[in-house]
């Protein structure tokens, strides 16, 4: 059997604030069509290799591959470029815009004729556009046109998601997706992650809830005090192997 394809490989990654060092010569592999849990205690180094993959920061040394092609990103619009977007918690929607000009931010489409001339958006064919993308992954909005900020977490959490998938991102990393939600509306989020694959997406998911992990990971790479602390490869809610696995790099 061939093995999958490597969305994304970081190497050697090391990153220093002042004398503080971060990230100690992390390696870490992202492969095609998978759903990886990145975990590790607070101060474990997690949010910092995720905002180094995004263009947050600059790696001090070390280097990163996207596609098998070595990359630097300067800016996260760099690293958007290159198929990269991460939903953090704050989920940075604009809570006075509907779906469709949320999923449009910044990519606002124009009408025709003479609408183009003077710039007029076309908010129809970005609804209409906004509103395919939000079926095919079965994601239960309201309306459409509907302000976000009368949205619950999860239906914002689907949103955003909805957004990387509009735009064709390759990875989406997702920065405890679950937190503060609900039992159903967690159930809903898990479901979402999992169709991803679906849409030839590799997703990277922050967590601390082990439990979701194992419902929605196929691996899971543990951090510890800035170094990759080990690797366990998951088979499911029921894999108590593979859970125990994890408490103990944990530990």
């Amino acid at each position: 059997m061939t093995a999958p394809n490597k969305v994304v490989e970081m190497t050697g990654i090391e990153k220093r604030f002042g004398p503080v060092e971060v990230l100690r010569g992390v390696d870490f592999e992202l492969y095609e069509n998978e759903v990886l849990a990145l975990l590790g205690d607070n101060g474990a180094g997690k949010s910092t290799l995720i905002k180094t993959l995004s263009g947050y920061y600059q790696p001090d040394a070390g280097q990163i591959r996207i596609g098998g092609q070595p990359v630097s990103f300067g800016t996260p619009h760099e690293a958007r470029d290159h198929g990269i977007e991460t939903i953090y918690q704050d989920l940075a929607l604009f809570d006075n815009l509907d779906v469709a000009a949320n999923v449009f931010a910044g990519k606002e489409k124009v009408g025709g004729g003479w609408r183009k001339m003077l710039g007029f958006v076309d908010r129809k064919a970005m609804r209409n556009e906004a509103r395919e993308a939000v079926s095919q992954m079965a994601i239960n909005i309201p309306r459409i046109d509907q302000e976000v900020s009368a949205f619950s977490g999860g239906q914002r959490q689907c949103v955003a998601i909805a957004k990387s998938v509009m735009w064709g991102r390759k990875v989406v990393i997702m920065d405890e997706p679950t937190a503060a939600l609900g039992v159903r509306e967690t159930g809903k989020v898990l479901d979402l992650i999992r169709t991803l694959k679906s849409h030839n997406l590799s997703v990277i998911v922050i967590m601390h809830n082990i439990e979701h992990v194992m419902e929605v990971a196929e691996r899971a790479i543990v951090m510890r005090s800035g170094t990759r602390r080990g690797t366990v490869n998951l088979n499911g809610p029921d894999d108590r192997e593979s859970h125990d696995a994890i408490i103990k790099m944990l530990m």
